[in-house]
């Protein structure tokens, strides 16, 4: 009985072990995964403009102080702070009521004294008939004559007086002298204002202006290479301004002053740039970055920025290669234009970059690539200069 039962034992043994054997062989090995899709852009070759930035102040290209020409008390404000206003606009009034006396008495004087001169002249005139007949002596016609010409003397002088007291009834009237945005106002209605006195300032702000400062390298480099720091020698204005909010002023400037001088503080030369300024959106005491492309780089490599992986200092990219296997190169990256940087070894002009899943793939990795988008793939833009705080 107890041999039967081993022997039983042994045989489904035996039988469940061929099945499992069988059921192994019958499957094989486990099937490897698929490939992992990655997004790669091409390696652009291009030249790419290099550009120098620096810091610049914008200006009034005229600022005019406005100061009256009289002493007097304020009767009206004219104009509305802030607006635009044309050259000759009133501004300010200021009381012109003992201006116009003066002006008045120094017309009744002129008309006396005209009077006074027609007299003396019609005694010359009836002393040379008396004269002729011996009726008068050589003293009283000399006496006349002189009281002539001291009548006309006067007369000249009483114009001068009244064209002054004209033109001092005339500044009472405060003008703006050029077009340009009028500022808030310094005095009010009511003070006395007297030729010291700034009552306010008009700026000529269209075209506007940016002062900024350029190192004696740069300046240089100008002045050997393509002449953009010197007044009307470039074709096309070569200045753009960015404005604080990144942005960028819809027209390009040209420079129209450069500095006798150095700074022998800074080894910088001031340099003022004109700018168009529609709409008077600019206005004096900004702040913004003046651009210039100072030279072209020529067959510039240009990845875009979310391929590059930097990795203890040192700046990776991963390349598809011709088996379809991730391949890991160092590059060294001199610049960036907009999404794209600029690197130098590593890769050549068509190859594939990844820009995506870069911390999912290993090198030897066979991946399956697809073109990135638009958004992702290098992009040409201005360079900036090593030599420029941009560039630093």
């Amino acid at each position: 009985m107890g041999n039967r039962t081993l022997t039983g034992n042994r045989t489904l043994t035996i039988v469940f072990s061929t099945l499992l054997f069988g059921a192994c062989h019958k499957g094989g090995p486990a099937p490897a995964p698929p490939a992992p899709t990655v997004q790669v852009a091409e390696v652009v070759q291009q030249d790419v403009p290099v550009y120098g930035e620096w810091i610049g102040t914008l200006d009034g290209f005229v600022n005019a102080d406005i100061k009256p020409q009289v002493t007097g008390y304020i009767r009206k404000q004219a104009y509305r702070e802030g607006a635009f206003v044309r050259q000759g606009e009133m501004l300010f009034l200021i009381d012109p009521r003992n201006y116009r006396d003066v002006a008045d008495q120094a017309q009744a004087t002129l008309e006396r004294n005209r009077a006074a001169l027609v007299k003396a002249r019609l005694d010359v005139q009836r002393d040379r008939e008396l004269i002729v007949a011996q009726a008068i002596t050589q003293q009283q016609f000399d006496n006349d004559l002189a009281a002539e010409r001291q009548a006309a003397a006067t007369v000249e002088e009483s114009l001068a007086s009244l064209r002054q007291a004209q033109l001092n009834h005339g500044w009472t009237q405060v003008t703006s002298p050029i077009d340009g945005i009028a500022g808030i106002a310094q005095v009010q209605v009511g003070n006395l204002v007297s030729t010291t006195t700034t009552m306010t300032t008009v700026s000529q702000v269209d075209p506007i202006k940016a002062q900024f400062n350029i190192s004696e390298p740069e300046y240089l480099a100008s002045v050997h290479g393509d002449h953009w720091a010197e007044p009307g020698r470039s074709a096309d204005p070569p200045l753009e301004l960015i404005l604080q909010d990144g942005t960028v002023h819809p027209h390009r400037g040209s420079v129209v002053v450069v500095n006798r001088q150095f700074s022998p503080q800074t080894g910088t030369i001031a340099i003022q740039g004109s700018f168009p300024n529609r709409g008077n959106v600019l206005r004096p005491g900004q702040y913004a970055k003046v651009r210039a492309t100072i030279r072209t780089r020529k067959d510039a490599l240009l990845v875009p920025q979310r391929a590059i992986n930097e990795l203890q200092g040192t700046y990776l990219v991963a390349v598809v290669g011709a088996e379809g296997k991730v391949e890991f190169r160092p590059v060294a990256v001199v610049g960036q234009v907009g999404s794209s940087s600029i690197v130098e070894r590593g890769v050549s002009a068509g190859e594939k970059v990844i820009v995506s899943d870069l911390v999912r793939i290993r090198p030897g990795m066979p991946v399956r690539a697809v073109p990135a988008s638009d958004k992702t793939t290098a992009s040409a833009g201005p360079l900036p200069s090593s030599s420029s705080p941009a560039g630093r």
